[in-house]
């Protein structure tokens, strides 16, 4: 039971917490089972108020915390500050100290993260079609109008060379010379 806090003419607190730490100082594990009762629950509701910890980081926690006031009791000065304020600073630190700690597991984003493999080498090859059309583009626009035109139909519109006769009016042998011509230019233009 819990009585009101008070100060002796020494500014001592002699309040039920107090007193009970100042006797875990001296190693009392009857008074470290009373505080870590009366605590632990407490200390487990601070962690998970409005953090993002899950609950078995809040027991571990709690752990945490009632280990290093086991450890440190005998550093409480009554004279500073409630046995409830200091149990509470330890929380704090520990709970900073935790969040920092899960913060090192997490791994930044990779770009292969956010696109696969996979996904990278289709984006990757889509990217160089289209490099590559440009720049075929560019080499069409060098070669006389005849070649280009029929170069572009059988190569770019995926036509046959007797389509491509049929639809210019030209023999099918003209077609196919043409386009021998046409690739002969762009191997020369090419190797430059």
């Amino acid at each position: 039971m819990a009585t009101t806090p008070r100060t002796d003419a020494g500014g001592r607190r002699d309040d039920e917490w107090s007193v009970c730490l100042q006797q875990v100082a001296e190693s009392d594990r009857e008074a470290f089972t009373r505080l870590f009762k009366h605590f632990a629950p407490l200390i487990k509701a601070f962690a998970l108020n409005g953090s993002a910890l899950a609950a078995a980081h809040a027991e571990e926690l709690v752990q945490e915390v009632m280990i290093k006031v086991w450890q440190k009791a005998s550093g409480y000065n009554p004279q500073k500050a409630a046995a409830s304020t200091w149990i509470y600073t330890i929380a704090r630190n520990c709970r900073t100290d935790m969040y920092r700690r899960l913060q090192k597991f997490d791994t930044p984003i990779n770009a292969e993260d956010i696109w696969p493999e996979v996904e990278s080498e289709e984006l990757f090859a889509a990217v160089q079609q289209k490099r590559d059309a440009v720049r075929i583009r560019g080499m069409l626009e060098q070669l006389p109008h005849e070649q280009s035109q029929i170069l572009s139909k059988v190569y770019m519109e995926g036509k046959s060379h007797s389509e491509v006769a049929e639809e210019l009016d030209l023999p099918l042998g003209t077609v196919k010379s043409r386009v021998r011509l046409a690739m002969k230019k762009l191997q020369l233009t090419a190797e430059r």
